[in-house]
């Protein structure tokens, strides 16, 4: 996946920042947002990032994959970022 063409991201303390110029609309990703946004413009799918998370995270395991999924659907729908 990549971002959209209409779409600059700006790196914070604590994750990152999306704006779709060409509706005004932002984004504000905390780090695993990020880390789940870089993992896909890494060309890497959905569930590398998950699997990445669970490491990182394990007492949340059982949630990571439909954050992860939930993420990745609004993105696309909001097309922040296309396939």
């Amino acid at each position: 996946m990549k971002l959209s063409p209409d779409v600059t991201a700006t790196e914070t303390g604590d994750g990152m920042v999306l704006l779709n110029e060409r509706t005004g609309r932002y984004w504000s990703l905390n780090q695993t947002g990020r880390a789940v946004l870089l993992s896909l413009m890494d060309g890497r799918g959905p569930e590398d990032a998950v699997e990445d998370l669970a490491r990182r995270y394990p007492s949340f395991a059982d949630r990571i994959a439909q954050d992860v999924e939930a993420l990745v659907r609004s993105l696309l729908e909001e097309k922040v970022v296309l396939p």
